[in-house]
């Protein structure tokens, strides 16, 4: 989540024929959850638990010793629809409503440039987030273990 650029304001009305989600908050993303060390660094996302209609990250990726992005995060209920709002860099918050999905979580917003959609999933122990255009091209993921 952390490789993207976001310039939006943070409450941007969605169109399109996505089917809202009404859900609970996803509190099977609760803990710390980082990356292997790889090319573009360490990445470790952490997730507070679910807490009065709201659960609190942050994202981090480390190279070479040094924090080359970072990213304050928030999933919140309007209403009974979590929505995802990524601040990339600490820069303007940007609003991703949950739709229904295949597995696990799934938010989306249409207007947004890149990206529009950002998906949580569990497989076993690990979890896997992906960021992509609306249609799934354009893909970037990242497979996370539980952390320190």
């Amino acid at each position: 989540m952390t490789r993207f650029a976001l310039a939006l304001i943070a409450a941007i009305p969605l169109t399109g024929a996505a089917t809202p989600a009404a859900q609970t908050l996803p509190d099977w993303l609760a803990g710390s959850w980082c990356t292997a060390d790889g090319a573009h660094g360490r990445t470790c996302e952490r997730w507070g638990p679910a807490a009065g209609g709201m659960m609190i990250g942050t994202s981090q990726t480390v190279k070479g010793g040094r924090t080359v992005s970072f990213e304050f995060l928030r999933i919140a209920l309007d209403g009974e629809t979590p929505v995802y709002i990524a601040q990339p860099g600490g820069k303007a918050a940007v609003a991703f409503r949950a739709v229904a999905g295949e597995k696990g979580v799934t938010f989306l917003n249409e207007a947004h440039d890149y990206p529009q959609r950002i998906r949580y999933w569990r497989e076993g122990d690990a979890l896997v987030a992906e960021i992509a255009l609306k249609d799934g091209t354009n893909a970037m993921s990242w497979r996370y273990a539980r952390g320190e």
